[in-house]
Order: structure tokens, then C-alpha cells, then sequence
């Protein structure tokens, strides 16, 4: 059972997972802060670098399974044309409205 963006209860964690999820990157970017950053399993990546790789030109898209801690903590459902579908947390830190750092792995 998959839960629908728009009841994501964090409102800048739902505008990210909406503008990923409509490959938008002008609005994806919005989302975040000016100094966001990420990591991946654990390694801090390039956030420009990394969701160009795994969400922007391999068409991204999360599933949100399960939600907790006001919206800010996901399990999802991820596919891209890359590596397909697979099952992964992200974790979001929020300030000022925005998206300033997410964390994901595999799930």
C-alpha cells in the first residue's frame, strides 16, 4: 500500500518527493536549501552529481510506503531505469521550509 504524495506530512519533504517523482528539476531544486546535502548507503555524495545520476536522467521515482517523525523519516519503494526497483529509507533534515540534507539506502 503506497501512501499519496500529497499525504506526505512534511510539506518540504512532499514537494521533494512531487518534484522528483514529475522529474522536475527546477522544482527539486527548489525544495532545497542553497547548501543541501546527502548521502548514499552511508557516503556522502555530490548532490548535483548524484540525482542527476539516480533520479533526473534515469526517470526516478519513489513509493512511499511508510512514513514517521512528522513525515521526515520514509521507506519507499525506488525505481530507476539504472538498477530498477528496490526497497529504501530516506531521512530528511528540514530548515526553513526546505529539504537542507537527506540520507538514503537501501531499506
Amino acid at each position: 500500500m503506497t501512501i499519496p504524495v500529497d499525504k506526505i506530512s512534511d510539506p518540504a519533504v512532499r514537494a521533494f518527493v512531487a518534484a522528483l517523482n514529475a522529474n522536475d528539476q527546477q522544482a527539486f531544486q527548489a525544495a532545497l536549501t542553497p547548501d543541501a546535502t546527502m548521502s548514499d548507503d552511508g557516503s556522502d555524495r555530490d548532490i548535483a552529481e548524484w540525482t542527476e545520476k539516480e533520479i533526473f536522467s534515469s526517470n526516478g521515482h519513489m513509493a512511499v510506503e511508510s512514513q514517521k517523525d512528522e513525515g521526515r523519516t520514509l521507506v519507499a519503494n525506488y525505481r530507476n531505469d539504472t538498477w530498477g526497483e528496490m526497497r529504501t529509507a530516506w531521512r530528511f533534515d528540514v530548515v526553513g521550509g526546505k529539504v537542507a540534507r537527506f540520507e538514503t539506502g537501501q531499506a
